[in-house]
């Protein structure tokens, strides 16, 4: 059954958001919580993937020991039996899918690297030949791979509003000159190493997100989910072809779904069970194949 909302009255409930509900354990210490909630163009299903919050968990707590030599991250342990004790009386609820996080103040910026022309990107390129309005050349195919990482950031949009894609400029305006050069550096070298590492796994990393934060002496953390099927784009490497929609291991496969039947982009549905099945494959099959472990805490 799948996890729609965690239930901790003795918590301090800060927030829920699409996916994660965010509670505060004390002035230092949050708990991140990964429901087994899903949306689509930023609207939340009425029903979930059972399991999918302790996937999104589990490989976020993958990368974040791949990526530690890159930036240091907010997480503090992601071993429920290290977890504070107003956390494991929830254990039924909670165990595999809550991280202990620093508190940290977050930059308002998703900082999205591209490797190959897709989603969005495809879309703004066939009409201006540009993506967040940076130009590119002339003969670009669908899912074709740039020549090197493009940092294209966006805004963090609250539950019902949309992300906006914006200029890599419009960042500096936002955070300032260092920290948008920072982010936008950073970026690119995770989305880098992850790429070379799930090359090696016979995995496309097309695209995926980061987010930023920094604590009160200004020293800069890698926050929230990192490279989940929620964040990124994952093409299996032998299935891929230029020019075309790829078969896609993450979310897009319930974006195309839904698209498919005219989805409005408003208003929340129920997704029918053999798509909640085959996005549950997917899932499992990209921790998989990125860990080389079975998900046996699902």
């Amino acid at each position: 059954m799948a996890l729609l909302e965690s239930v901790c009255p003795d918590l301090n409930l800060l927030n829920r958001g699409k996916v994660r509900d965010l509670y505060r354990i004390d002035d230092a210490t949050l708990l991140f919580v990964a429901t087994d909630r899903i949306s689509a163009f930023d609207v939340i299903m009425k029903n979930g993937i059972p399991g999918k919050g302790k996937i999104l968990t589990q490989i976020s707590v993958f990368w974040f020991n791949h990526l530690n030599d890159i930036i240091p991250n907010h997480l503090i342990t992601s071993d429920f039996n290290k977890m504070p004790a107003s956390v494991q009386k929830y254990r039924d609820q909670l165990e595999n899918r809550c991280l202990l996080v620093k508190n940290l103040k977050v930059f308002p910026v998703e900082a999205i690297v591209r490797g190959y022309i897709t989603g969005s990107a495809w879309l703004e390129y066939k009409k201006k030949r540009s993506v967040c309005d940076i130009p590119l050349p002339d003969g670009l195919l669908e899912c074709q791979s740039f020549e090197k990482p493009l940092y294209t950031p966006s805004t963090k949009a609250e539950i019902g509003s949309h992300d906006e894609l914006i200029h890599p400029n419009k960042v500096v305006e936002m955070v300032g000159e260092k920290i948008a050069n920072d982010i936008a550096e950073t970026s690119v070298k995770l989305y880098s190493k992850a790429s070379k590492y799930a090359h090696d796994k016979g995995i496309i990393i097309a695209d995926t997100k980061f987010e930023f934060g920094a604590d009160s002496d200004g020293n800069p953390f890698l926050v929230d989910e990192v490279l989940t099927p929620d964040s990124s784009r994952f093409w299996i490497s032998s299935n891929y072809k230029v020019g075309e929609k790829q078969d896609s291991f993450d979310k897009q496969y319930l974006r195309d779904y839904l698209l498919s039947i005219g989805f409005d982009k408003k208003t929340s549905i129920q997704i029918p069970e053999n798509m909640v099945q085959q996005v549950s494959k997917r899932y499992v099959e990209i921790y998989k194949l990125l860990t080389g472990c079975d998900p046996s805490f699902i």
